[in-house]
């Protein structure tokens, strides 16, 4: 298995959950997550003295699984998010992949050392708090906080995130930044010469509609 193949992320990430867990009120609006519209991409980069000529690049992605949000659109504050994510439904999707190393660098995924889907099958986040930037009609633009889980570790994230309202529908956008080594994952390298980056970039796309 090649150093790139063995692994390759670990992830996830990221957001919005097991239906029914979160409470509404009178001022919220709740919103069940569309799993065929919804999805979470993972970006992998290179490390190391040499990794501009060996190695290379890996993108995974996969459907959120299920996850509700309940907005309270007068006071953004006071909404809440869950997300939940099979790690098995998480594929490499072949951008910057020689064809030989996909099946590589997915069992290596999957594997006790990375994701270890047979133990821990799914990745939850869950939100903390949302802060207001700016709200334009229908757009708004916030900062979630929250705790995201993998492999039964969980960890503090932050994400800019751009919601759309249209009607029954809501949609949103974002993207944030972890280090598999806060999860207990330790990137692959070869004498430190060339790795896998601790930093794994993962962008998020989410529909629901209530």
């Amino acid at each position: 298995m090649s150093v790139t193949a063995r692994p390759v992320i670990a992830v996830a990430f990221a957001f919005v959950t097991r239906p029914g867990s979160v409470p509404a009120d009178a001022a919220t609006e709740a919103y069940r997550v569309d799993a065929a519209r919804s999805r979470v991409t993972i970006a992998v980069g290179k490390a190391g003295a040499f990794s501009f000529i060996a190695g290379h690049t890996h993108e995974v992605s996969g459907p959120i699984e299920s996850g509700a949000v309940e907005l309270d659109s007068d006071d953004p504050s006071r909404s809440q998010i869950r997300i939940v994510i099979a790690a098995s439904a998480l594929k490499v999707t072949g951008a910057n992949e020689p064809p030989d190393d996909r099946p590589k660098v997915q069992q290596a995924m999957e594997s006790d050392k990375v994701l270890d889907v047979a133990r821990y099958p799914r990745i939850t986040f869950e939100s903390a708090g949302v802060t207001t930037k700016r709200r334009d009609g229908a757009m708004l633009d916030i900062v979630v906080a929250g705790r995201l889980t993998i492999r039964d570790t969980t960890q503090p994230v932050t994400a800019p995130v751009r919601v759309e309202l249209r009607g029954r529908e809501l949609t949103a956008n974002g993207r944030f930044a972890i280090k598999q080594t806060a999860f207990g994952i330790k990137p692959i390298s070869i004498g430190g010469v060339v790795a896998v980056k601790d930093a794994l970039d993962i962008a998020f796309s989410i529909t629901a509609r209530r």
